[in-house]
């Protein structure tokens, strides 16, 4: 009898530790409405602020609250936002303006446009050189920007379409590259290339996070994977089992969890990068269409933006459109928080 409620006390003991590392949940949603699309969203956890690239606009807000602390207007098309570690300058990759424009944090008016290559999308702070790197999408190339000037210092050519960056503080930035489905490493100091890894069965990777202590890159790919590489060698290290149509990844430094935010099956999977195989520890619904994501590393807060949508996509894929998406209704732009 002291067995069996031995054997029944550990596996209730079990399935206890089981619950409390499956307890993420859309905690709050907030309505903030305007028209369009949006790209990459960015928390600045110091400063306890949201930055979403909304349509011709980046939509800022107190992320504790989700108030709106302000926008940054009069772009054309907003892809992706930088931070200066200064606390002070932003970075915005201006897709059909082609171009990046720099603005203050504290006013959020635009002080400089830059002509970048065409369509620039990801966009990353290098801060050994001082230096910001805008991947530019259709001319399938890198402008690099010197923060001082605010003048492209290098434009580097590239083997194909550039999804998200990453850098590792030490001199190296990381991209995928969707259309051949692998990372390239950049030398910020000679802004050169200096590696092409594969993605074996990683088909059409998009974002990117990065565990700086272990060194290791986790891309978010079709088909249902995500990549984890090793930075050091290069060396694919595993593939784990992700939603469908990801398109960001995140990564919780503190609790070594690796994120993917999945807009075709409208989950966020959660995959602990302690365990051997990267087993994913808990898949959360959020809603459809939530495919950008942003980590606050300080509470461990997970944020994903999404709308209501028109109608259906169209189900043909083009080189132009190589994810067909629905129309957003108009007003129905929201955050959903997801936390413990």
């Amino acid at each position: 009898m002291r067995l069996y409620q031995g054997a029944v006390f550990a596996t209730l003991l079990s399935l206890a530790a089981v619950a409390a590392a499956q307890n993420y949940h859309v905690s709050n949603r907030w309505k903030l409405g305007g028209q369009g699309g949006w790209a990459y969203m960015v928390s600045d956890d110091t400063a306890h602020r949201l930055y979403i690239t909304h349509n011709s606009r980046v939509e800022v807000l107190d992320s504790r609250t989700g108030k709106p602390v302000g926008a940054v207007t009069g772009l054309k098309s907003t892809h992706g936002v930088a931070l200066n570690p200064d606390g002070k300058i932003g970075y915005i990759s201006d897709g059909a303006g082609n171009s990046i424009a720099v603005f203050d944090r504290a006013t959020l008016s635009i002080i400089a446009t830059v002509a970048a290559g065409t369509n620039p999308d990801g966009i990353v702070f290098e801060p050994t050189t001082k230096t910001v790197w805008a991947f530019n999408g259709r001319s399938k190339d890198v402008s690099v920007l010197n923060t001082s000037s605010n003048s492209i210092i290098a434009t580097v050519p590239l083997h194909g379409k550039p999804e998200f960056p990453q850098v590792d503080e030490h001199g190296a930035v990381f991209v995928n590259i969707e259309d051949k489905n692998i990372i390239v490493k950049l030398d910020a100091a000679t802004q050169q290339e200096v590696a092409t890894w594969p993605l074996n069965g990683c088909e059409s990777p998009t974002g990117m996070a990065i565990d700086r202590t272990k060194h290791r890159l986790f891309s978010v790919c079709d088909g249902g994977k995500m990549a984890i590489v090793d930075y050091s060698s290069g060396k694919l290290l595993d593939l784990a089992s992700i939603g469908d149509s990801p398109d960001a990844a995140g990564f919780d430094s503190n609790r070594r969890l690796a994120f993917s935010s999945n807009g075709g099956d409208a989950t966020l999977s959660i995959i602990d990068t302690t365990k051997p195989g990267f087993p994913t520890t808990q898949t959360v619904k959020t809603a459809k269409g939530a495919r950008t994501m942003t980590l606050d590393a300080s509470t461990g807060r997970v944020y994903l933006v999404t709308a209501e949508f028109t109608a259906a996509p169209p189900t043909t894929a083009t080189a132009a459109t190589p994810h067909p998406r629905a129309t957003p209704v108009p007003g129905s732009f929201e955050v959903l928080v997801v936390e413990k």
